[in-house]
């Protein structure tokens, strides 16, 4: 079984499409959350992945951006970019997002997804220190989980712990990163954002997950970046949310 693995889209429709064309073949869908905010095109990117996703995790712009929550404690850009994609949701799209279920969710006997950490959905995942406790405390070897938009996340096996961090050469080709996760190894793994990458890289990033092969591939591949951008400016969005996705921050 393979399954793609997506995280932090933020209505990024032009990234999303380049992902889905690259992915090629899989079984399932994992959704693991923050589908919306920032980017200008909600509901496409929502239609789209709706129609293809076997599995959903709500993440925090989710439920701010449906309504379910306040935007307290979201920064003044995030904030108006929640109250604009709240504006925009077609009637649908808002109750399917306020429907969305809480993370972790179980997806296979060694996987589960959720959006921030597996014990908290809203706690972020950037450290050893803070993956050192879920490690332990998850009911799963494996956690796919996304929140911080950095690809990559961390490992333990016995008495071994490893940060993982994939490793690439170019900046603005497709790239892939193989890691083995062999049985009786735990893993908190980040697929990296699709819409709004904050590590430095520009390119969306994405996950492979082979349960046959014990296996996660991390990509990064590029997209119509002066597209994105125009869309988020001619929605008359914050421009920062524009220039950011150049930089990857």
């Amino acid at each position: 079984m393979r399954a793609l693995v997506l995280s932090d889209i933020h209505g990024n429709l032009h990234a999303l499409e380049a992902v889905l064309e690259a992915a090629g073949e899989f079984d399932q869908l994992w959704n693991l959350g923050d589908v919306v905010g920032y980017g200008a095109n909600p509901n496409e990117v929502l239609d789209r992945v709706r129609a293809v996703a076997t599995l959903h995790v709500r993440g925090n712009h989710d439920r701010v951006c449906s309504g379910l929550t306040s935007t307290h404690g979201f920064n003044p850009v995030a904030a108006e970019a929640a109250s604009w994609t709240q504006r925009k949701l077609t009637v649908a799209n808002l109750e399917w997002l306020r429907e969305m279920p809480k993370g972790p969710i179980r997806a296979t006997p060694r996987a589960q997804c959720a959006h921030g950490s597996p014990l908290h959905e809203d706690h972020y995942i950037v450290s050893m220190r803070d993956a050192w406790t879920p490690l332990q405390r998850m009911e799963s070897e494996i956690t796919f989980f996304g929140h911080t938009h950095v690809q990559g996340g961390f490992s333990q096996h016995q008495q071994d712990w490893e940060e993982v961090r994939p490793q690439y050469r170019e900046t603005d080709t497709a790239e892939a990163w193989v890691l083995d996760v062999p049985l009786g190894t735990r893993h908190l793994l980040n697929p990296g954002s699709v819409g709004q990458p904050r590590d430095g890289d520009w390119r969306a990033g994405y996950a492979m997950y082979d349960d046959d092969l014990a296996r996660v591939t991390f990509y990064r591949i590029p997209y119509d970046l002066a597209a994105a951008q125009g869309a988020i400016r001619a929605a008359h969005l914050p421009d920062r949310l524009a220039s950011r996705l150049a930089a990857g921050r």
